[in-house]
């Protein structure tokens, strides 16, 4: 092979490779499927969620909270970034309207969440003194504040990355909902580790454990005892 030849191989090579680099980042991760429930066990229809109202479920463990919101308009898909630069595409809401979204609920500053006692974090559907932005995922913590429209995008604060995303599906025949995956920057090893010890007060040996079949939604009051506003 000549110089050139070879030089021109190397380069198409090297594209190739980074091509492939680049894919293998933007591909989710997959978790079992677990269906939506309400309090009483049903299937959660995707009609029955409330406009924005905060809704906590817990996926892909035991102990990892999420956002499930229905946002009264469509969300489209969005290109974004995790903090180290890996690129993803955000595929937007599912349900008739496409308006239905879900989020890790741990924030990607300080890894803040919702626990039984104490919320700093929510969505926040109107415009506040603190809020410069409508609709937003607020952490009360340092103010980080994301975009669930636009797959959690940071808008305001110091995070650094999106949350990570759960992904839904949709089914259209029975209107039900299944958490089956992430997309983007996880941070469960870090929050594992952060907070050991009082996961393992809250949940003891399944701090750990995957959700498996189900998991169960409920408004997030019903789920902490006081939400901080700021």
């Amino acid at each position: 092979m000549e110089r050139r030849e070879f030089v021109q191989f190397c380069i198409a090579a090297a594209a190739t490779a980074g091509s492939r680099a680049i894919a293998a980042d933007a591909e989710p991760r997959r978790y079992a499927r677990s269906r939506l429930v309400d309090a009483h066990g049903a299937p959660l229809h995707a009609a029955e969620v409330p406009a924005n109202r905060n809704l906590i479920f817990h996926y892909p463990y035991e102990s990892t909270p999420c956002f499930l919101l229905n946002l009264g308009r469509a969300a489209t898909p969005t290109v974004l970034k995790t903090a180290d630069d890996h690129p993803y595409t955000w595929q937007g809401g599912v349900g008739a309207g496409h308006s239905i979204v879900a989020y890790s609920a741990i924030c990607a500053h300080k890894l803040t969440y919702p626990t039984r006692e104490i919320s700093f974090i929510s969505y926040r559907p109107e415009k506040t003194p603190a809020n410069r932005f409508a609709s937003v995922i607020h952490c009360c913590s340092e103010h980080s504040q994301y975009d669930p429209a636009a797959g959690a995008r940071v808008v305001a604060g110091p995070a650094p990355q999106p949350l990570a995303a759960i992904m839904l599906e949709h089914d259209g025949k029975t209107d039900e909902l299944f958490a089956i995956g992430t997309l983007g920057g996880e941070l469960f090893n870090e929050f594992f580790d952060k907070y050991a010890f009082r996961l393992e007060l809250e949940h003891g040996a399944a701090a750990r454990a995957a959700v498996n079949g189900t998991s169960r939604v409920r408004p997030l009051e019903d789920f902490c005892r006081q939400q901080v506003k700021c």
